[in-house]
């Protein structure tokens, strides 16, 4: 039997409420950078685990730290004076039974290969450094792994919360950061670096967005023609947003810190399409939520789940399968208005086992949670039965975490 606690709750529907924050940091944001390369690390390693060993290994590469480099933009295109620096950690296994993995080897060709396939300007030979600290782990956490068994221990005490649904103000961030760094919105507008930051604001039904997107000086020949393609994006931008959305008002904003008659010092201008390359570091853990944006009206997970082993670390596991449960109560359990999914667990006891699963949801008028409490328990247990499954599809990256 699990510790399930299903709780109704009187607090409005955030679709409801007055006031809404949400942001979302794009694919070339420093922070994203270090989140997505440090998970496919994680992915690289289980799946090469899964093929020598039978099972996943002992890892959590999590601590990253992307330090941004030194460049000097010029109009028409200006030039890398110190590359950015990729600093690489914390815990792998790299031995078992005399055989070996190739952790660091690994570790580095899987992020020149993030590079190469996400950053169109970006050279991973020579544009970034890299600085490997992977380790061997703890005999301690190591040991959960030689315990085996279809279902690991949590190698932590840890809390996970998610939600469902997402909000139109939600949405539309997710949907708008996506959109300017799609293919096809790169290959209209060549100076759009992927280096992207939407913020919204709604108040009642009016969303306000503040869009921050780095240039290529390379596609840009003078502050006049910045300001001419500039505009041009914003109109594309404010396009797509209001066909998007159905809000009273839309307002959209586009790099708001340039000013007009300052030359070179008064835009957003990149080398390489990202601030990374001089003007901000980045770091795992500080960018999006696991559901792809970061949302200050909602309770959230206090663990980045990027780069954590799959199968024992719950800060990934349940920061991930709370928000799968709540998706799955919303869409499968008539009469929900909103829901959040809490897990608790307990270090060293069986994932499917969390101390507690608990439930906090708002009806929609007229509807009983009591009549359909019983459903919400057989969703919540389903999911946590095969959570196996859930995790093999994190450690082959069928689960996007950014």
């Amino acid at each position: 039997m699990r510790n399930i606690l299903i709780n109704g709750s009187k607090r409005s529907p955030l679709e409801e409420q007055k006031l809404e924050i949400v942001e979302r940091k794009g694919l070339g944001h420093p922070d994203s950078i270090c989140d997505a390369i440090m998970d496919q690390i994680s992915v690289k390693l289980s799946k090469a685990y899964l093929d020598k060993f039978g099972m996943i290994m002992h890892h959590n590469a999590d601590k990253s730290l992307l330090v941004a480099g030194d460049v000097e933009t010029r109009f028409g295109g200006g030039s890398v004076r110190e590359p950015m620096l990729l600093i690489i950690g914390d815990r792998a296994t790299f031995e078992v039974e005399g055989i070996t993995i190739p952790v660091k080897e690994m570790a580095l060709q899987t992020a020149k290969g993030w590079f190469k396939k996400n950053l169109r300007f970006v050279d991973p030979e020579d544009h970034v450094k890299y600085q490997v600290e992977l380790k061997p782990g703890s005999l301690g956490l190591t040991d959960i792994f030689k315990r085996k068994g279809k279902i690991l221990g949590a190698n932590d005490t840890s809390a996970a919360v998610g939600y469902a649904p997402m909000t139109k103000t939600e949405t539309i961030v997710l949907k708008t950061e996506r959109y300017v760094n799609s293919k096809d919105f790169k290959n209209k507008f060549q100076e759009s670096g992927e280096d992207v930051k939407v913020m919204g604001l709604r108040k009642n039904n009016d969303l306000r967005l503040t869009v921050s997107m780095a240039f290529v000086d390379r596609f840009v020949q003078s502050e006049r023609e910045y300001f001419e393609k500039k505009a041009v994006i914003l109109e594309e931008i404010d396009r797509f947003v209001k066909e998007n959305t159905d809000f009273d008002k839309v307002t959209v904003k586009l790099n708001t810190l340039d000013v007009a008659g300052r030359g070179i010092d008064g835009v957003y201008l990149t080398v390489l399409g990202t601030s990374a390359d001089s003007a901000d570091s980045g770091q795992v853990g500080r960018g999006n939520r696991v559901n792809g944006v970061m949302p200050l009206n909602r309770p959230v997970c206090s663990e980045a789940a990027a780069g954590k082993n799959p199968v024992s670390h719950v800060g990934k596991i349940y920061n991930l399968l709370t928000h799968r449960i709540a998706e799955q109560v919303y869409e499968q359990v008539s009469g929900v208005e909103e829901v959040y999914i809490w897990l608790l667990s307990q270090i060293g006891k069986p994932i499917d086992q969390p101390a507690i699963a608990s439930a906090q949801v708002v009806m929609k008028s007229g509807n009983s949670m009591e009549n359909v409490r019983s459903d919400m328990e057989e969703v919540i247990n389903s999911e946590l039965e095969n959570i196996d499954k859930f995790c093999m599809d994190l450690a082959h990256g069928k689960i996007p975490i950014c």
